[in-house]
């Protein structure tokens, strides 16, 4: 078994080659060629964690294993994240464990991955102000990944948390590019992409406020009872989701199909049909598009499988004998 640390990951996965490896699994996804499998993700009852376990076969690029992990709200007293994850990697052939993958870093960049490709395909070619509602690790993330996809021209931000807020629009100009802070009602007006990344429990977003032609990546519900928007923001906008099953039960549809606002057959398609062609993306400049990102396992899977080939490349990695 190859072990690739959470710092080697790191140093062997950039973003732009996460995001075309993210698309050839979600293309392989949408030809059938590979499957993710049911997600269990549960609160533990103490330390008020969620713990989750996603697992996939991606056929046509080999890929087979699991992630586990989940959220820790306090680990940040304790020097770590809070986002704890491993990805574990099995050989198809004979069904041995292949490889064990520090999976924090990977989450993240698999994530921003995913919306860069929701951007590419649902954001106006002229959208140029970038809007962040919650500036938590993944923001950051969802910034260089979107920056691949699209020329920023400027990054509107809010947070509850000011320390958190200037931290995050620190890191930002050191990339070069402009920032501000803004309430949150003036943060979702600015935007041509709107992000929302936050563990939010109750809709911070309304649907007056989303101007027409935005697009939105709603990134921060993944798990029974989260949300960040308005229901009836999302029944009003042109859906598409990763995994229309999580999308309905953990994501950010939840609450609109619940509320009878939304069934499910309008939700206009899958990141996979995007990616593969098959589904044409954003139809008219006034409309509103938003991409639900819950994340699947072949998005772990795939960017684990790129930190591992690229580990054997350059000698990366540490080798040991396992079952």
């Amino acid at each position: 078994m190859l072990i690739v640390s959470e710092s080697e990951a790191r140093a062997l996965v950039a973003m732009p080659d996460a995001i075309e490896t993210v698309a050839q699994t979600f293309a392989a996804l949408d030809r059938a060629e590979a499957a993710s499998y049911p997600v269990v993700r549960e609160k533990l009852g103490t330390h008020a964690a969620v713990f989750g376990v996603k697992t996939g076969y991606d056929r046509a690029a080999g890929s087979l294993g699991l992630k586990a992990g989940g959220y820790w709200p306090h680990n940040a007293e304790r020097g770590l994240t809070n986002h704890q994850s491993t990805t574990l990697l099995f050989d198809p052939e004979t069904g041995r464990a292949a490889a064990l993958v520090g999976a924090n870093y990977l989450t993240g960049v698999r994530t921003g991955a995913a919306a860069a490709l929701a951007t590419r395909h649902l954001a106006r070619p002229d959208a140029r102000v970038l809007g962040f509602v919650g500036t938590g690790t993944q923001a950051l993330y969802q910034l260089d990944a979107i920056r691949c996809v699209r020329p920023l021209g400027e990054i509107v931000a809010w947070n509850r948390t000011p320390a958190r807020l200037e931290a995050f629009l620190q890191a930002v100009r050191a990339r070069g590019l402009a920032a501000r802070a803004a309430s949150l009602e003036e943060t979702v007006r600015a935007a041509d992409i709107l992000v929302t990344a936050t563990p939010g429990q109750e809709p911070l977003v309304r649907a007056e406020w989303v101007r027409a032609g935005t697009h939105v990546n709603a990134v921060g519900a993944d798990t029974a009872g989260k949300q960040e928007l308005e229901a009836a923001l999302v029944a009003g906008a042109s859906v598409y989701v990763d995994s229309l099953e999580q999308a309905i039960t953990i994501g950010e549809c939840q609450h609109a199909v619940r509320q009878g606002l939304l069934a499910s057959d309008r939700i206009r398609g899958t990141l996979g049909g995007l990616v593969s062609g098959r589904l044409p993306g954003r139809a008219a400049a006034d409309e509103i598009t938003l991409f639900d990102s819950t994340g699947i396992a072949l998005q772990d899977l795939a960017v684990a499988a790129l930190a591992v080939r690229r580990a054997g490349e350059r000698g990366n990695g540490t080798v040991v004998e396992f079952g």
